[in-house]
């Protein structure tokens, strides 16, 4: 992908997330089922690091569970990291503001600070744009794991809802064509409170399986879950590989 049209979908999922980070976190008072079932399975000691950690919902749902490990949520929207600093939690948690694009440039920091056996990033990947950048992401990941750590995420399945289809709008709408973007990236509009746009990418299990597969990783679970039709979400737990 150009590096233009790159930073054009960036900026487009910016200017949502912070400006319309109030009104998101408005619709996001509760954890999908689907991480409720992922998170059931960690002991509670381990060293958690939250990306696109939003307004804290996971960070409170493990401070309910009694979770005892570090906990670091990093996220670039304001909006969203000022209710998730406002809550009170019963473990030690932090949050920083961080543009996950530039993980690989934290990553000396992040070492420092844990070594780190879980890393999540529920609906997170599909935010990213171009296929080597989310590669570099996850390879970043996996880096910073300790060996044999986890990294838990889902990604969203909008095309599995007749709501969600009729939001896709055409590239034209931001200045862009088909052609200048990767297959199967789409541009959601958003319709509580002010009109807002959002870039997605659509995941199917073999396009993850690959970049698992790449980034040196053993996907250990894979299932669906979320929405009236338990279809919205694809969740999979991957394991650092022994090297």
């Amino acid at each position: 992908m150009d590096m233009a049209v790159a930073r054009r979908l960036l900026d487009i999922n910016r200017e949502f997330y912070i400006g319309r980070g109030r009104d998101f976190s408005a619709t996001r008072r509760r954890l999908q089922p689907g991480v409720r079932r992922i998170i059931e399975g960690l002991r509670g000691d381990e060293a958690v690091l939250d990306l696109g950690c939003g307004n804290g919902l996971l960070a409170r749902a493990l401070s309910q569970r009694g979770h005892r490990g570090l906990y670091l949520g990093l996220d670039f929207s304001p909006p969203l990291l000022d209710e998730a600093g406002r809550q009170a939690f019963a473990f030690p948690v932090q949050f920083l503001q961080a543009d996950l694009l530039h993980l690989p440039a934290l990553q000396p920091r992040l070492a420092r600070l844990a070594s780190w056996s879980v890393v999540t990033a529920f609906a997170v990947l599909h935010h990213v744009p171009g296929s080597e950048t989310r590669r570099g992401l996850v390879q970043t990941i996996h880096d910073l794991l300790a060996p044999g750590g986890l990294f838990l995420h889902s990604n969203w399945r909008f095309l599995k809802s007749a709501h969600w289809k009729a939001r896709i709008q055409p590239w034209e709408t931001v200045g862009l064509s088909a052609q200048e973007v990767e297959p199967h990236d789409y541009l959601l509009d958003w319709k509580h409170g002010e009109r807002g746009l959002r870039y997605v990418h659509y995941f199917s299990e073999a396009e993850l399986s690959e970049l698992a597969q790449a980034t040196g990783f053993a996907i250990v679970e894979t299932f669906y879950s979320d929405g009236e039709n338990k279809q919205l979400g694809l969740y999979q737990v991957w394991k650092k590989a022994s090297t």
